[in-house]
């Protein structure tokens, strides 16, 4: 006789089916909604949390990090919303349209909701209220399942066909509470719209499991930046489905941060589309950052440039991830990621595993990885010219990230992100 074997649920696996089973009845969405979100967490419940048994969380092992689930976050009062208006100050030099989330819940009082042709905004909330379900991007990932499920606002944002965005789109979640929270937005560009998109997530020792869906048509062009500084506990996930000839670029920046992991996953299903695909990480004390890209190429000549790098100070760890699927039919693919990794410290740790699966025989793909120190000639030569030490290291940290940080498109995103290289920096000493 054969027993199925079930693994013992860890005490945050207990408090998370705790959870979904007292809010499963208060969550926005009707019958359709709540079947989905019932599939879902039946989904992590069978896989429970990730491990490092499960290759693609073979480096952040969150059954074993993850000590406690905290309880979901309550609505914000007004101390909560006035912390995020000052958060929010401090991004007014980006000259953006403001969305903003606190503990996770859509503040209409702080967003700016002017109308704009061809663009519509909403929060998640209202939209499952009034659906009948959704097509989710379809990934077997359990945090993903676990985000379906418990999913409680966001921002659906919808651009018409032709039309460009005039000023960039900023997503600003703030959280104030020692809570968990589960925040999902959709975003969709029909043929030939434009769209700047900036997602800031700005969190205390909250745990928060993030998604964002992308759907561009053909023709379309997206310029998506993610910045990143939680205290706490943060999973983000980047999802999207790019059409013919569009233009998809993402960038992900991240500081400041106990316990992050930044995964992306995109399917090229048109022809002749480029993407660039980007990310800093910054890591100082114990901090744990994990960069993990799926990335499949369905179309015929398209492009592809993935280029991370990651500086590490104290105990810290970065983590790389990326694979790069070519499928059948997929020729022309012309595809290349990069990670680099730069150790100021004996007792960093840097893992890096690239990946290819080439089904296609006319390609051009590659990858390559490095983990080092600074150059000690380049340190040299700047000391030589009297160049202080501490500022020699800080030089070259900078034109490291900055080869980088380039890649993003908009100056007035560009700047901001070097000052704050700047203020890390400086945060070493």
């Amino acid at each position: 006789m054969n027993a199925e074997v079930r693994a013992i649920k860890t005490p945050a696996e207990q408090a998370l089916a705790d959870t979904y089973a007292k809010a499963k009845g208060k969550l926005p969405g009707g019958g359709a909604v709540a079947a989905l979100r019932d599939a879902a967490f039946r989904q992590f419940d069978v896989q429970g949390l990730p491990h490092r048994r499960v290759e693609e969380w073979k480096y952040t092992d969150l059954r074993a990090l993850i000590r406690e689930a905290l309880p979901l976050a309550s609505a914000p009062d007004a101390t909560a919303k006035a912390k995020a208006a000052a958060v929010a100050e401090q991004y007014a030099v980006l000259n953006c349209r403001r969305i903003i989330f606190v503990d996770g819940v859509f503040a209409p009082d702080l967003s700016d909701l002017s109308p704009e042709p061809g663009l519509t905004i909403s929060s998640l909330a209202d939209s499952l209220a009034v659906s009948g379900g959704a097509d989710l991007f379809e990934t077997k990932d359990p945090l993903v399942a676990l985000n379906t499920a418990l999913m409680s606002d966001g921002a659906v944002i919808a651009v018409k066909a032709g039309t460009q965005v005039a000023r960039p789109v900023l997503l600003l979640f703030v959280g104030t509470q020692r809570a968990s929270v589960f925040a999902r937005s959709y975003v969709l560009l029909e043929k030939g719209a434009r769209l700047q998109l900036i997602e800031v997530h700005e969190a205390v020792e909250s745990q928060t499991n993030s998604a964002l869906e992308l759907d561009v048509a053909d023709d379309a062009q997206i310029d998506h930046v993610k910045i990143t500084h939680a205290q706490g506990l943060h999973v983000g996930t980047l999802m999207a489905t790019i059409g013919a000839k569009a233009t998809f670029n993402t960038f992900a920046f991240t500081s400041n941060s106990a316990l992050v992991r930044n995964q992306t996953f995109l399917r090229f299903d048109g022809d002749n589309t480029d993407a660039a695909i980007g990310g800093v990480s910054l890591l100082k004390d114990k901090q744990h950052v994990d960069s993990t890209l799926i990335i499949q190429h369905f179309g015929r000549g398209c492009t592809s440039r993935e280029r991370f790098r990651s500086v590490l100070d104290g105990q810290s760890r970065a983590v790389f991830q990326g694979k790069i699927i070519v499928e059948p039919g997929a020729q022309k693919t012309d595809a290349k990621m990069l990670s680099n990794a730069l150790l100021l410290s004996d007792d960093a740790e840097a893992d890096n595993k690239p990946e290819l699966e080439i089904f296609a025989d006319d390609v051009q793909c590659g990858h390559g990885a490095t983990a080092g120190a600074l150059d000690q000639d380049l340190l040299f030569y700047l000391r030589a010219r009297g160049i202080p030490e501490q500022e020699a290291e800080a030089l070259l940290i900078q034109a490291f990230i900055g080869e980088v940080i380039d890649m993003i498109a908009q100056d007035k995103v560009r700047a901001p992100l070097m000052d704050a290289a700047v203020e890390w920096l400086r945060s070493r000493a």
